[in-house]
């Protein structure tokens, strides 16, 4: 299978889901609970995982998602197991402020500088990422980082370190799922920095 342009905009939007999640998360915290809310997001990966079981140790093909697939994802984990287990994590161990800046920038951030590296990227600056690539996720990540301080009165500094974090993590990662790593790193440097300011 061919990767291209248009097969990663496809695996981007299936990430966009991952604003359902958090919205699902908000309804049912807010009614019954962070242990319930989290419980529910816990049964959408349990039932992830056992797609993918079918998918890696039965070689079940999955009429749809199978297009989205990237050639070194066909014979491991898909991306959304890393990025579920991250947004348990997140929102599990940060502060929600921090939790959603964490997911939004993984979100769009990598969405930004993947996008943009594989449409006008033609400088690497490492491995496959491209100079453009790592400008785009930076200028979406900070945005992203103003938007949720200026939600939730949020010390500015904090989300523009998550920021930068997000960013030189994404860019580092190749064999590593970004999708786990992204929202952790980011989120724990947040984290961090409210404690200490």
């Amino acid at each position: 299978m061919k990767w291209d342009f248009f097969s990663e905009i496809g695996r981007k939007l299936i990430h966009m889901t991952i604003l359902a999640v958090i919205a699902f998360y908000v309804l049912v915290n807010n009614r019954f609970g962070q242990q319930t809310a989290l419980l529910m997001i816990t049964a959408l990966l349990v039932i992830f995982l056992a797609l993918e079981y079918f998918r890696l140790e039965i070689g079940w093909k999955m009429p749809f998602f199978s297009r989205f697939i990237r050639p070194k994802e066909e014979h491991r984990m898909y991306g959304v197991i890393y990025f579920l287990s991250g947004t348990i994590i997140c929102l599990a161990v940060f502060d929600f402020p921090i939790a959603i800046a964490a997911l939004l920038m993984t979100t769009f951030g990598d969405t930004a500088a993947a996008l943009a590296g594989k449409r006008y990227g033609t400088s690497l600056i490492f491995r496959n990422k491209t100079l453009v690539g790592f400008v785009a996720g930076l200028l979406v990540n900070l945005a992203v980082g103003i938007a949720v301080s200026l939600a939730y009165s949020l010390n500015i500094y904090i989300p523009i370190m998550m920021a930068i974090a997000a960013t030189f993590t994404e860019t580092l990662l190749d064999e590593m799922d970004d999708n786990l790593i992204i929202p952790i790193f980011a989120g724990f440097a947040g984290q961090l920095l409210k404690l200490l300011f």
